[in-house]
């Protein structure tokens, strides 16, 4: 075989050991040291010791060097700390229900209240296992009990929980930043706008749905609505010192007032000032957010490693070349390029999670941009809005798996897969509105960055 061949056994091999379940870091490594010995072998040792006399070991230490100190991703273990002292402060629980009792003449006033919550918790934590894992705890057993649908409630929490991925600060477009060589700060703002609009549209097909179908959720009982000085007093000590926090965090990266780093030191502080506040925390909730944080940290860190390395090796045996020749040689338009990369996309988070997509999957189509002239970011956020699918697309949709496993056998898994489905299409239908209307994503970046220049 030639070295592109091998290059795209490579690939075609990776998925195969990913899809049986061994570890996508270490498998990353392993198969960027196997194919990088053979890639960098410079002929038969002359002695023993000479079998380690191979770059790809230097290439591999270097990878591993550059990561440690990337400054971009120094927020990452930040944000990730927040979102673990703010969901063990119990502060989601006072938000999800002063929004349910504010939002009680809606229809479907506990599914909004859920999605809300999701899109605010999700902004703060980024880990939607978290946030699917809590609001499965948390709001569906107030749905079961109001009588919801269990599917239509299932469908509300796995898409909610989704939105954390999108919606900044968000911490997959911080590892998008660090791939792609963009600034995080453009992606962030680019990211406003789709995420508002796709959490926006999550909650006008839940009014529409139940104003068509009210079986599918009834009201609340008058009887347990609280005085409306009681409701705004709850919004005021729950919705509205987190949103705060999210909001200056946020608004100083996009203001230029603070790196994404410090503006996640801040956030973080934040989020351990108020847990204090609302005497939520204690000295073993403090630890395991360390805890978690330090294992969530160390496995993106090496997932980086194993994926640069990887790529390197991929590339340079051909397989990079092979994939840009190939698809420039189909004489696509832009537009054709853009759909075919979304479907390949969008088919790969069948089998696939978010990072592995992002991590081996997007750098082969990063090179093919300047040819077909796509901007960048808004590249990035149709990739953003996609990887949405991974999560709600069976068989594997994470999401439902989430929150079957904190269920159990109070619903199904085919009930959840039915429930998400709608939501699948919102996203479709999202990025839809994103070819037609590229300002979406752009116009605001714009604005307050000037026009990109590539």
């Amino acid at each position: 075989m030639t070295n592109p061949e091998v290059a795209i056994l490579m690939l075609c091999l990776f998925i195969v050991l990913v899809l049986l379940g061994f570890p996508i870091a270490f498998t990353l490594i392993a198969m960027g040291v196997g194919f990088g010995y053979y890639a960098y072998y410079q002929g038969p040792p002359e002695i023993f010791s000479d079998i380690f006399n191979n770059n790809i070991f230097y290439l591999l230490n270097q990878n591993t060097y550059s990561v440690m100190e990337n400054d971009t991703l120094v927020a990452i273990p930040l944000f990730l700390f927040m979102g673990y002292v703010v969901e063990r402060a119990n502060i989601v629980n006072r938000l999800f229900f002063s929004l349910y009792m504010a939002a009680r003449n809606l229809p479907g006033s506990l599914a909004i209240a859920a999605l809300l919550t999701c899109a605010v918790f999700s902004t703060a934590s980024g880990i939607v296992g978290a946030v699917v894992t809590l609001m499965g705890l948390l709001a569906y057993p107030a749905m079961a009990n109001a009588n919801y649908n269990r599917s239509f409630a299932s469908g509300v929490i796995c898409a909610g929980g989704t939105l954390g991925i999108l919606i900044p600060p968000s911490i997959m477009l911080i590892v998008y930043a660090a791939i792609g060589n963009l600034s995080p700060l453009r992606l962030y703002a680019a990211a406003v706008f789709p995420g508002l609009l796709l959490a926006g549209l999550y909650i006008v097909y839940v009014i529409a749905r139940v104003w068509m179908n009210p079986k599918l959720a009834p009201k609340p009982n008058l009887d347990d609505v609280p005085p409306p000085s009681k409701i705004y007093w709850d919004l005021l000590v729950s919705f509205v010192p987190l949103t705060v926090l999210i909001a200056l965090v946020l608004g100083s990266i996009l203001g230029g007032l603070a790196t994404p780093a410090e503006a996640a030191a801040m956030g973080a502080l934040g989020g351990m000032i108020l847990a204090v506040i609302y005497r939520s925390m204690t000295w073993d909730k403090l630890k395991e957010s360390v805890f978690l944080t330090a294992k969530a940290t160390a496995m993106v860190c090496w997932l980086f490693v194993g994926s640069w390395t990887f790529a390197s090796v991929f590339s340079y045996l051909g397989g990079h070349d092979l994939i840009s020749d190939w698809v420039i040689g189909m004489n696509l338009t832009t537009i054709q390029f853009l759909i075919m990369a979304q479907l390949i996309i969008f088919v790969l988070g069948w089998p696939l999670e978010w990072s592995e997509i992002l991590i081996i999957f997007v750098p082969i189509f990063l090179p093919l941009l300047e040819p077909f002239g796509v901007n960048p970011y808004f590249f990035a956020m149709l990739v953003a809005l996609n990887l949405q699918t991974s999560f709600l697309t069976p068989p594997m949709a994470m999401s439902a798996y989430y929150l079957k496993g904190v269920l159990k056998n109070q619903i199904e898994l085919i009930e959840i897969f039915k429930g998400i489905m709608p939501y699948l299409g919102i996203v479709i239908f999202t990025m839809i509105l994103m070819y037609i209307f590229p300002g979406i994503a752009l116009w605001f970046p714009d604005y307050l960055f000037g026009v990109y220049v590539p």
